[in-house]
Parts: C-alpha cells; structure tokens; sequence
C-alpha cells in the first residue's frame, strides 16, 4: 500500500460559496465574494497542507466556473487527476450563499445545488487504476444524500476502494435540508459494513442513529455493530455565534480505548464553515501520518478545527508548522507570548 501515489482521495461535489460581506445581509448587500466550498474538498485541502498527498473525485461543468474551481484546487496543491467535466447544455455548477451570523442573530445557509453538473457522476467515468492508487478514500453522508445517482456512485466506489485494500473514511456530516433522520439511517447503515474510519458528533448518534447512554457508549455501541476500526465524535458548544468551545473523543476498537483532551475553549470565531471537515483532516492526518496513533488524531483534529473557526471561507489555511505551534501551547500551562514573532 506504501507504493500507492495517493495519501487521500475524496468524493464530493464543489460548490461555488458566494457571501455578502462582513455582517451584511443577503436581503440588503449589493456584493459578493467568490469563494470554493465544498465538505470533501476541505478535508483533501487540509490534509494536503498537513503534508498528505490528496485528490478530489469530482465532476463539474466544462466552462469558465468549471475552469475557476479546477484552478483554485490547484493552487492549494490539490491533484485534479480524477476531475471529469460535464459538456452538456445543461452543464452547472452547484452554488451557496452564506450570511455570517452575530448573536442573537444565526448564521444563514441557502443552497442552490440542484441538478448542478456532479449530479451525473457515475462510476463508469474514471479508470480502473483510481481504486489503486490511494491509501485513504474519504466521502460523506452529503454526497449520499444529493440524488440517487451520486449515491450509488459513492456506495459503489466505497466498495470498489475496500476491495482494493484501501482504507475507507466516513462522516455522517447530516444535512436536514437533504433527506430526513430516517433516510440517512437506512442508507448509512447499508454502507457502515464497509467503512474503517467512522466520524459522527455525539448529536448526530442520539438524533439520526437513535443512540442512547453516554457518548463513550454510543461510540463502542457502533463497532459492536459494525467491523469499525475508530470512530471519532465531536463535541462543539456555541457559545454564541462568535464564541465556540471545541473538542473531540475517538475511539480505538481494536484496543478498546477513549482518546480525549483538554477542548479548545471559547474560540473567537470568523466563520465556522468547514471547521468540521477541518477536524477530519487533522484527524485524518494524524492516523496516516503516524501508522494509526488515535491520540495524534485527537490533538491535530481538534487544532486543524480550532484555528480554521478563525479563518474565513470554507477552507483552511494552517500549514504542519503552524498546527504544531498551537497544539504545543495548548498543552501548555503558565503564561505565553500574545503574538508570534
């Protein structure tokens, strides 16, 4: 598996994220930003800066927008090998507005997706060398969630990749405005047989999967179930929606131990978009990087999330240097220097 030229390929959609700015209004504000969003595309962009080699499994429209996304996945060190694009009349890119919110007043999501050229993807579009070539496959209950044929693309890649020997990466990542509770139990539960690395929040197992007990419970409830290596649960509390604690727990099956530490807490947050797909690639980083080592996944994936709360738009921008710094003064006790010079 060393030989595999990947560390990590993900399967999602890209989106165009459009916002108006600061703590404008998206009924009031004349003008947008243009940025790239996209759950799997963050968790490949933060691995990536970590140090991991990653790719994105995607399809999109074959014109200028098509063209805007491929270039920006480029110039974060992202591999387009296995990007395929749509020539159709009908050919679109997926798009989301974002209001940022500031207490009492919640932050805004509105998505204007449907029908964009990824809901077309199929299989049969990339070559039999793909299920090969990485050590990790990561995708989400998103791409499962969007219509039915990305869901039978992910579910038929996920088995394709298992087959191969690759190790398989799952979050949950439940939308509302997607498929409801019960749908996203049924589907999820059909592919979990196949997934080595699982991520669910504590929330999600008590509201989706219907889990009860204690977090710790719930997390060991799911490998009792299903053949689940580590199972990582995060546990966010908003303070408001510019003050967030963050944390995680994940859970060794094979060794039967919890791996937890001291959360990040009362973060100042710019824009809390992408702070989970954030936690997976620390996570994810800290397990391919060190040979399975779930402590190490707990510190970068609490980091990675913790340091992009404070970063605007969907992606991160924390290099291995910089992760380092932050877990090593959060492990810190007495006093630090307020600035890094």
């Amino acid at each position: 598996m060393n030989n595999r030229p990947f560390d990590l390929l993900s399967l999602g959609e890209l989106l165009l994220r459009l916002s108006p700015s600061a703590n404008e209004r998206l009924v009031r504000g004349d003008t947008f930003q243009k940025q790239v969003g996209g759950a799997e595309m963050n968790v490949a962009v933060g691995a990536s800066l970590l140090g991991l080699h990653t790719g994105v499994i995607t399809k999109l429209p074959a014109n200028d927008m098509g063209n805007f996304i491929k270039n920006k996945i480029r110039s974060y060190g992202i591999s387009d090998d296995y990007f395929v694009y749509d020539n159709s009349q009908n050919a679109r890119l997926g798009l989301y507005y974002y209001e940022y919110g500031a207490y009492p007043r919640k932050p805004k999501v509105i998505y204007d997706r449907k029908n964009s050229s990824f809901y077309s993807i199929s299989e049969q579009e990339f070559p039999e060398e793909m299920y090969k070539a990485t050590t990790c496959f990561h995708t989400t209950g998103i791409t499962l969630a969007l219509c039915p044929e990305t869901r039978k693309t992910a579910i038929d890649m996920m088995k394709r990749f298992k087959a191969s020997g690759t190790i398989i990466s799952f979050d949950v990542n439940f939308r509302g405005n997607l498929w409801t509770g019960d749908e996203a139990e049924a589907c999820i539960r059909e592919i979990l047989p196949f997934v080595d690395i699982f991520f669910c929040s504590e929330d999600t197992a008590r509201l989706t999967f219907h889990k009860t007990g204690t977090v710790k419970e719930m997390m060991k409830s799911f490998t009792e179930e299903y053949p689940i290596s580590v199972l990582a649960s995060t546990q966010r509390v908003v303070h408001s929606p510019k003050s967030h604690t963050f944390g995680s727990i994940v859970y060794d099956a094979a060794r039967d131990e919890y791996y937890e530490e001291e959360p990040y807490r009362n973060i100042e947050v710019i824009d809390r978009i992408g702070s989970g797909d954030a936690y997976i690639a620390g996570a994810l980083y800290g397990l391919l990087s060190s040979g399975g080592d779930c402590m190490k996944a707990v510190q970068y994936g609490n980091a990675a999330s913790a340091v992009k709360n404070t970063i605007p738009g969907d992606l991160p921008t924390s290099d291995l240097e910089e992760i380092n710094t932050i877990i090593k003064e959060h492990n810190q006790k007495g006093p630090q220097s307020e600035m890094s010079r």
